[in-house]
């Protein structure tokens, strides 16, 4: 069983030796554990830095991608590298890194495909209570729209198995935490969830110029990525709501009309009309959607098969770059695992 931990890194060259030196090299149940760096364009020694400390692999993307597709090439990465287990831990050293052994045991187990390291945001001592407020009722809503019981739905603290790993396919650009935890709840990936520690505020986010920016940002992509899975219900419950506000407009013009006034109310019955054509043209997307929806499925399956493939053939991990080679361990592609042919990258 091979354990790999990512690190997702931009500009982390002063961070990253601290978040280093608290990752394990042995965890129960495992027995290889390897660290990767996904260099996400950085511009400072993050790389030197990382080899300086005895990471194993390193995916360097040619440019500033973002976060979230930085932690889809290290999937990518860690599967074509023989994983059985990826843990996705952030560059900051928030998570406790003591806590990974507890965070891989339900997979491990068999229990679950993907585990989320429950911070408990309210014990956060540096969040300041708006934001220990927003987090709580944004993993609320997540949890409503995934239909998981995950408690802390932006925690980057996670364990994905072999499969959880194939079947994750992420299409925001800003973040892969919300996405994931619904796209797991949609295509019925086993979730679980353990509380684990945090360690001091090291810098603040680099994600989020301020707290408004965090909410209307995980605003809209918790709408669009719920929309891509239930089309049918948000626009069909949005034309529902349109057509009973056309309903009631009517409804105001007859009475008038009965009382004799429908002359001097005209507008209401205009106003009913365009509410009602716009309850239509809302099903109508709804029912667009669905079938993009559905479409969407197809490809994720289709995307799902490629990895498999890919896989079975030993095809390296793009933009790979072997780093350091600690003592007693050898950096591998997935083409060393047992019956795979070796292909050099």
């Amino acid at each position: 069983m091979k354990l790999i931990i990512q690190i997702p890194c931009f500009n982390e060259e002063a961070q990253l030796p601290a978040t280093l030196a608290d990752l394990p090299r042995e965890v129960p149940g495992f027995d290889r554990v390897e660290w990767l760096v996904i260099d996400d364009g950085s511009t400072d020694r993050t790389l030197e830095v990382a080899r300086e400390h005895g990471v194993d692999h390193i995916v360097k993307l040619t440019n500033n991608k973002g976060l979230a597709a930085g932690f889809q090439a290290g999937l990518d990465a860690c599967l074509k590298l023989g994983a059985d287990v990826i843990v996705n831990t952030d560059a900051d050293n928030q998570y406790s890194a003591a806590d990974i052994p507890k965070l891989v045991l339900p997979v491990v187990e068999g229990r679950a495909d993907m585990v989320v390291g429950d911070r408990q945001v309210m014990t956060i001592q540096h969040f300041s209570p708006l934001k220990k407020s927003l987090q709580r009722l944004g993993s609320w809503v997540v949890r409503q729209a995934s239909e998981t019981d995950v408690p802390d739905t932006t925690s980057g603290f996670r364990a994905y198995n072999r499969e959880a790993a194939l079947q994750v396919a992420v299409v925001s650009r800003f973040t892969y935490t919300l996405e994931t935890i619904i796209q797991a709840g949609k295509m019925l990936v086993a979730t679980d969830h353990v509380p684990i520690g945090t360690n001091p505020q090291t810098r603040e986010s680099r994600l989020f110029p301020s707290m408004w920016s965090y909410v209307r940002r995980n605003g809209l992509s918790i709408f669009r990525i719920y929309s891509q899975y239930e089309p049918l219900r948000i626009f069909w419950s949005l034309a529902a709501l349109v057509g009973l506000a056309a309903l009631v407009v009517w409804a105001r013009y007859l009475y008038f009309y009965v009382d004799g006034d429908g002359a001097g109310h005209v507008q209401s019955l205009i106003l009913g009309a365009v509410l009602f054509n716009a309850a239509l043209l809302l099903g109508a997307l709804g029912v667009i959607g669905d079938l993009l929806a559905a479409n969407r499925v197809m490809q994720q399956r289709t995307f799902e098969r490629v990895r498999r493939i890919e896989l079975q053939l030993g095809i390296p991990p793009s933009h790979y770059e072997p780093g350091a080679e600690p003592t007693g361990q050898k950096a591998t592609t997935g083409a060393d695992a047992p019956g795979r042919e070796t292909i050099e990258v």
